[in-house]
């Protein structure tokens, strides 16, 4: 029997084919067109429980290197697999429920991110003047009102339909922080509009439609794009002059030119520090070839020292230091001021490398930082899957050595500490409404990046 060609469909076109031929039970891996045509900021998606492509894997081109390898799609059946052996499954039921407790006790994990999303984020950025807007032109956005986690909320209970908030993107999930976005109708536009796609889609391009940046978000995800590269790609082309900032029509015609692998839409393709390169913008936000997320690091300095260190280019998920800087969680620190900022990413890189090992969420911290029986819990689960004896002195030598193994592999590649910089723009240029430059200082660098080696 012939099988069936897959080459070139959108997520959502394969994933019907997929579900034809093996059933409704399996999971999906798979790459749009972008990865295929092995594009720098092509992602991996990750079908979710309701079979919808849209837990990506987006970051540092990942849907290329399975596009490099002629992999479309994987499937899997785990039907007749056994469970995951647990050394101590009583101690990891105890530990798991501890854990589960600490979620359900604190206010940002058992309430404010199931009401209200990821998309909550919006109007606490905005406040403090680091939410980038029109390519990191400005620190608030005039029509941050309309695309916040409270007004999508008040869009899908008006709407109804198969809209929802306190959405699982996994069976298990405690937190529920995805969402399924509807259009008038009550029919599915996007699931999930997160915070950083609803920024990068929206206020760093002057778009306040969230109607706009939903239907923008499902076709990147369709055609297997990174949302953050993206929109980040989008804001520096509009810098250039080939779009004009708020111009939804526009962008969404760019991103059908990636689909066709047009010359244009393999430059939208090629991220941002190529889009940057290909029209000589002098705004490029970019880090180690990674685009800058969702906070402006002039307006949350420690994330700006998070952004020029990290292993793996600018990536706020590499070490959150927005937790206590913005959000007062795990300690109190002014987000614009520059003392401490190197010691404080460095603490959160280390301890992040260890969660992110564990395969936990990385919201689950939100919580734990708050409550140490949260923390204590999650060194209980590792002790009783493998029958060991950590300590939280074995956690912090865990994250610091695998922190040491990633910059070690930098090196073989090519990059020395002096690609640990922010673009020079930020450094020099004042960013609204404060106007604070990134002005920490490379005392403060170094201690984030010189206990890596």
């Amino acid at each position: 029997e012939k099988k069936p060609s897959w080459k070139g469909l959108g997520t959502n076109k394969l994933s019907e084919e997929i579900y034809s031929c093996y059933g409704d039970n399996v999971g999906l891996i798979c790459i749009g067109p972008a990865g295929e045509m092995r594009m720098c900021a092509a992602g991996i998606s990750n079908n979710d429980i309701n079979k919808i492509p849209s837990r990506y894997a987006a970051r540092g081109g990942l849907g290329a290197v399975m596009g490099s390898k002629g992999l479309k799609a994987i499937v899997i059946d785990d039907t007749g697999c056994k469970g995951v052996p647990v050394k101590d499954p009583d101690a990891f039921t105890k530990a798991a429920k501890e854990l589960v407790r600490a979620l359900k006790e604190h206010e940002v994990t058992n309430i404010g991110l199931r009401a209200l999303g990821t998309a909550d984020l919006i109007e606490y950025i905005d406040a403090i003047g680091a939410l980038p807007t029109r390519n990191f032109r400005e620190g608030q956005f005039e029509a941050a009102s309309k695309v916040t986690g409270a007004y999508m909320a008040q869009v899908v209970e008006q709407r109804k339909g198969k809209g929802k908030m306190g959405h699982p993107c996994s069976p298990g999930c405690i937190i529920q922080c995805s969402n399924i976005y509807p259009d008038k109708d009550g029919e599915i536009i996007c699931s999930p509009i997160e915070y950083e796609s609803i920024w990068a889609l929206g206020p760093n391009l002057g778009i306040g439609d969230l109607d706009i940046i939903a239907r923008l978000n499902a076709a990147c995800n369709d055609i297997g794009l990174d949302t953050i590269e993206t929109g980040g790609t989008l804001g520096v082309l509009m810098d250039a002059g080939l779009l004009e900032f708020g111009d939804g029509k526009g962008a969404m015609e760019l991103l059908s030119e990636v689909e066709k692998g047009s010359p244009i839409g393999r430059i939208v393709g090629m991220g941002v520090e190529g889009a940057g390169k290909a029209y000589g913008v002098n705004r490029v936000p970019v880090v180690k070839g990674q685009g800058i997320p969702a906070y402006d690091p002039r307006g949350i300095k420690g994330l700006g020292v998070t952004y020029a260190t990290s292993t793996m280019g600018a990536d706020h998920t590499a070490g959150h230091t927005g937790h206590q800087e913005v959000f007062k969680i795990g300690g109190d620190y002014d987000p614009l001021t520059v003392e401490g900022k190197g010691a404080l990413s460095y603490d959160r890189q280390v301890k992040t490398a260890f969660i992110d090992s564990t395969g936990l969420c990385a919201f689950v911290t939100l919580s734990t930082q708050d409550l140490p029986y949260g923390d204590r819990a999650i060194i209980d689960l590792i002790n009783a899957k493998y029958g060991c004896n950590w300590t939280d002195e074995d956690v912090i030598k865990y994250g610091k050595e695998i922190l040491r193994i990633e910059r070690e592999f930098n090196k073989l590649a090519g990059l020395t500490k002096s690609h640990d910089r922010l673009p020079e723009f930020m450094l020099e240029e004042p960013l609204p409404p404060h106007n604070h430059v990134f002005d920490v200082p490379g005392v403060e660098l170094e201690k984030a990046n010189s206990s890596h080696d």
